[in-house]
């Protein structure tokens, strides 16, 4: 599906990161594992330094203290939220909405407009479609989108294919409408025939939570997880990342009329640094152009990797004078793979905040 939108901007983006921080040296010891070859792992993966949340912190907690920043120092007014959008797959409950907690909780008006998207890894370029479309509204100007995911909580300590992986964090973009009429491209694919590929099988209303699903399985190689835990098949992962993500930049730019040549940057999602240097070279973009150094200072946080690429890497160019060329390009759980080309700059804010 490709959509094409006009008059809207990104006018500002803040990151929330646990301010617990693990390591990977420390973390190998729980491992059944060689050293050398936890130390190999980390060397090509970029595994290094991850955030994660405290046992009772939940993903409405990082978004209501990274809005809430927000309305403190004047960067943004309650009055001016006329959607919030909220992308997740941990939310705090099956229900109701945790857009909704969130809204509540912030204290925001009864006309506000609450989604909860349940998307993982390209959620970030869905998420703003979907707020490109709420701003088509009349009666909407501005959009609060929400990244946020706290899954190192379904996670094995004993998996060292994915504890050492995932991070936490969130992070608060606003979207607004735009006087100049600057084309943003975007299309998306999905194929849920891939669906269990990259899952957490227990605990939903197909396979609810047990004492049976909490048990740990050996799962090759001296890995340990149990069906509450998340599930990810590295391999097909990584396989479809490199078979279908370059067709589909490819394409985009094509119908933008867009050289490769002629993009600043690729924000891609972060699964980690080999498999972002790999479709590097497949689509024979520098590395400089596609920043990979999300997961060896925070770990893979699922949907907010792109905005975590952006304020860590263009920070200083985005909120000065600068506008770039962007592709910002979202690969995962689903499957699902999306990508979107922009024009950013003039950004009020572009920051990194710790969550306490």
């Amino acid at each position: 599906m490709n959509f094409t939108f006009h008059r809207k901007r990104i006018s500002g983006i803040s990151a929330v990161v646990p301010a617990r921080e693990r390591s990977f040296v420390e973390e190998m010891r729980n491992f059944n594992f060689p050293e050398a070859r936890s130390l190999k792992l980390k060397e090509v993966m970029g595994y290094d330094k991850r955030r994660i949340v405290e046992p009772h912190v939940c993903v409405s907690d990082l978004a209501v203290f990274g809005v809430q920043s927000l309305f403190d120092r004047g960067l943004l007014a309650r009055d001016e939220v006329d959607a919030l959008l909220l992308v997740t797959q941990s939310p705090d409950y099956f229900m109701p909405p945790t857009s909704n907690i969130i809204q509540g909780r912030l204290g925001l008006n009864q006309d506000t407009v609450c989604l909860d998207v349940n998307q993982a890894c390209a959620g970030f370029v869905i998420g703003l479609i979907q707020a490109f479309m709420l701003l088509d509204q009349e009666s909407i100007k501005k959009v609060v989108l929400i990244n946020g995911d706290v899954l190192s909580r379904k996670t094995s300590a004993k998996d060292r294919n994915i504890y050492p992986l995932i991070g936490d964090a969130a992070s608060i973009t606003i979207v607004e409408r735009d006087a100049r009429n600057l084309p943003i491209h975007a299309s998306l694919k999905m194929d849920g025939t891939r669906s269990e590929t990259l899952m957490i099988p227990a605990g939903g209303m197909r396979m609810p939570s047990t004492p049976e699903t909490a048990v740990l399985q050996n799962v090759g190689d001296n890995n340990l997880r149990a069906k509450d835990h998340l599930l990810m098949d590295g391999t097909a992962i990584f396989n479809f990342v490199q078979l279908e993500v370059p067709p589909l930049i490819e394409g985009l730019l094509a119908r933008a009329g867009v050289p490769i040549g002629s993009v600043d940057y690729f924000l891609c999602h972060q699964p980690n640094r080999f498999m972002l240097q790999k479709l590097a070279d497949k689509m024979k973009v520098p590395y400089a152009k596609m920043p990979n150094n999300v997961v060896e200072k925070f770990g893979n946080s699922g949907s907010t990797t792109i905005p975590l690429a952006i304020t860590l890497n263009l920070a200083d160019k985005l909120t000065g004078n600068s506008e770039l060329q962007t592709c910002m390009a979202g690969f995962g759980g689903g499957l699902v793979w999306a990508a979107m080309l922009m024009r950013l700059g003039g950004l009020a804010f572009c920051e990194i905040i710790d969550y306490p």
